[in-house]
C-alpha cells in the first residue's frame, strides 16, 4: 500500500508538471509581451524535463529500470534534474529582468548558476567519490533547486504586477498564488533531500521531514506542483482574454470606419444631390442666356418676314435668322459634350482625353498634353465614364485650385489594370494637414476615390507645397471587356 501511494506521488507530481509544461508551450505563442512570451519556453521546457525526472524515478521503484546499467541511471537523473532546474531560472529570470530592449541578457543568471554548480560538482565529484549520486542530488537541489524556485517566485511577482497594470487583476491574483507555490517547492521542497555525505543533508534530509510532519517530502513537492501548475495554467488563460479584447478593439475600429466611410458616402451623395442641381441650373442658365433668346430672336424675325414687301431686307433678315440658328446649335453641341463628350462614346477614352486636354487649353490657357502606353482595348461604359470623371475632376481642381501653367496627363493599358495620372507644377499642397484641419479629404478627391473604388481600383494622391501634385488611379482588368 505504502508503495502504491508512493508511485501515485510520483505521478501526479510529474504530471502536474508536464500538464503545466505542456499548456505553456502551445499557449506561450499567444501573449503580445515579448518578456512573457520568451519566459514561458523555459517554463515549458522545466515542466516536461521534471515530470520525465520524477516518472523515471517512480519506473525505477516499480522495477522497470533494473536491466539498464548502474552508471547509466544516475546520470541520466542527474542531467534532467540539473537541466529543469536552470530551465526554471531562465524562466524566472526572464520575469524578473527582462524587458523589451534586454530580454536577452537575463540568459546569463542561469548560465552564471550553471557554471556554479558545475565547478562544485567537480570538488564534490573528488571529494565523495563513495556516496555520488546523493552528494550530486543534495548539491543540484541546494544550488540550483532553491534558487531557481525563488527566482521563478519573484519573476512571478512581478507578473503580478504587470497583470494589475493591465487590468487584469483576477489572472495577478492567479500568478500571486503560483508564486506562493514556488516558494514552498523551494525553500522547503528543495531543502529536505535524502540523506548524503554533504552537509546539511547530514541531519536536514527527508528522513527527518517524514518524523516532523508524518508524511514524506516527496508528497509536498508534489502538492506544491500541483498548487503552481493550477495557478499558472489559470492565469495562461490571460491570453485569451488579452486575444479576445484586441479582436473587440479591432471591430471597434473597424465599425469606426465603416461608419467613418458612411458618413462620408452621405456627404459625397449630398454633394452628387447639390452638384447635380447646380449642374440643372447652369444648363437651364445657359439655354435661357444664349439659345433661348436665340430661338426667341429667330421666331422675332420670322415673325416679322410675315410683314416685310421688301425684298433685299427679306434677304438681309434671313441671313441674319440663318448666322443665329448656326450660333444656337454649337452652343448646344457645347451643352451636351459638357454633359457626356461624343468623343468618349465614339473614339474612345484616348481620344476624349485629347478632346477634352484642347478644350481646357482653349478656355483657360493651361497647357495640358496627353500620352497613351499600350493599345486601348473595348471598355465598358462604366469604366470610360469613371476614368473619364475622375480625369475631368482632376483637371478642374487644377484649373480652380494649383495656380499651374502646365498639365500632363498620362493613360496607360496594362495587362491586368488601367493606370490614369494627371500631374501639374502648380503651387501643391499637403494633404494630412488638410485631413487634419478639415477631418476628412476634399470632396473632389473623395468624389474620385468612390469612382475608383466602384471599379474596385484606387486612387492615390502625391502632393507638396510648391512641388506640384500627381493624382493617379487605377481599375483592375476584371472591369474590361475585350473584342473577340
Amino acid at each position: 500500500m505504502h508503495q502504491l501511494f508512493t508511485l501515485n506521488v510520483y505521478f501526479f507530481y510529474g504530471l502536474a508538471f508536464f500538464s503545466m509544461g505542456l499548456l505553456a508551450a502551445t499557449e506561450g505563442g499567444r501573449s503580445s509581451d515579448l518578456r512573457l512570451r520568451t519566459a514561458l519556453r523555459p517554463l515549458a521546457g522545466f515542466g516536461v524535463i521534471h515530470a520525465a525526472h520524477e516518472w523515471l524515478e517512480m519506473f525505477r521503484i516499480m522495477g522497470h529500470l533494473d536491466h539498464i546499467p548502474g552508471g547509466i541511471y544516475p546520470t541520466l537523473t542527474l542531467s534532467l534534474l540539473t537541466l529543469s532546474f536552470l530551465s526554471l531560472a531562465a524562466f524566472g529570470a526572464y520575469l524578473a529582468f527582462g524587458d523589451e530592449t534586454t530580454c536577452h541578457c537575463a540568459l546569463t543568471i542561469p548560465l552564471g548558476m550553471a557554471v556554479f554548480w558545475g565547478l562544485g560538482y567537480l570538488i564534490l565529484r573528488e571529494k565523495y567519490p563513495n556516496d555520488l549520486f546523493f552528494v550530486a542530488d543534495a548539491w543540484t537541489r541546494y544550488a540550483l533547486g532553491i534558487p531557481s524556485s525563488l527566482l521563478a517566485a519573484a519573476g512571478l511577482a512581478v507578473q503580478q504586477r504587470a497583470f494589475q497594470k493591465a487590468g487584469l487583476v483576477r489572472y495577478g491574483r492567479d500568478s500571486f498564488f503560483a508564486s506562493v507555490a514556488f516558494v514552498w517547492f523551494g525553500l522547503v521542497g528543495q531543502l529536505f533531500v535524502e540523506k548524503s555525505s554533504l552537509p546539511p543533508s547530514t541531519w536536514i534530509n527527508s528522513l527527518l521531514f517524514l518524523r516532523s510532519f508524518g508524511f514524506s517530502v516527496q508528497f509536498l513537492r508534489a502538492v506544491s506542483a500541483a498548487f503552481a501548475s493550477f495557478f499558472v495554467i489559470r492565469f495562461l488563460r490571460a491570453f485569451q482574454v488579452e486575444n479576445d479584447a484586441k479582436i473587440a478593439e479591432l471591430q471597434a475600429a473597424r465599425l469606426r470606419e465603416s461608419q467613418q466611410r458612411e458618413k462620408l458616402r452621405v456627404q459625397l451623395f449630398r454633394r452628387i444631390v447639390a452638384a447635380q442641381e447646380a449642374e440643372r441650373q447652369r444648363i437651364a442658365r445657359d439655354l435661357h442666356d444664349e439659345t433661348g433668346q436665340s430661338l426667341t430672336a429667330i421666331g422675332m424675325g420670322l415673325r416679322a418676314l410675315s410683314n416685310e414687301e421688301d425684298l433685299q431686307k427679306r434677304r438681309n433678315t434671313l441671313t441674319q435668322l440663318q448666322s443665329l440658328a448656326s450660333d444656337s446649335i454649337l452652343e448646344l453641341q457645347r451643352v451636351i459634350s459638357d454633359l457626356r463628350p461624343a468623343h468618349l462614346d465614339d473614339l474612345g477614352l484616348s481620344a476624349a482625353a485629347r478632346w477634352y486636354a484642347a478644350r481646357i487649353h482653349e478656355r483657360t490657357g493651361l497647357q495640358t498634353t496627353v500620352s497613351i502606353e499600350g493599345d486601348e482595348p473595348a471598355l465598358e461604359d462604366s469604366v470610360k465614364i469613371a476614368v473619364f470623371r475622375i480625369m475631368q475632376e482632376a483637371l478642374t481642381n487644377i484649373v480652380k485650385h494649383a495656380q499651374a501653367t502646365k498639365a500632363q496627363i498620362r493613360i496607360g493599358y496594362l495587362p491586368q489594370e488601367i493606370r490614369v495620372a494627371i500631374n501639374d507644377d502648380g503651387v501643391g499642397f499637403d494633404a494630412d494637414a488638410i485631413r487634419v484641419r478639415v477631418g476628412r479629404v476634399s470632396f473632389g478627391l473623395a468624389g474620385m476615390e468612390e469612382r475608383a473604388a466602384l471599379l474596385g481600383g484606387g486612387v492615390r494622391v502625391s502632393s507638396r507645397p510648391n512641388f506640384g501634385t500627381e493624382i493617379e488611379a487605377s481599375a483592375p482588368l476584371h472591369w474590361i471587356e475585350t473584342e473577340e
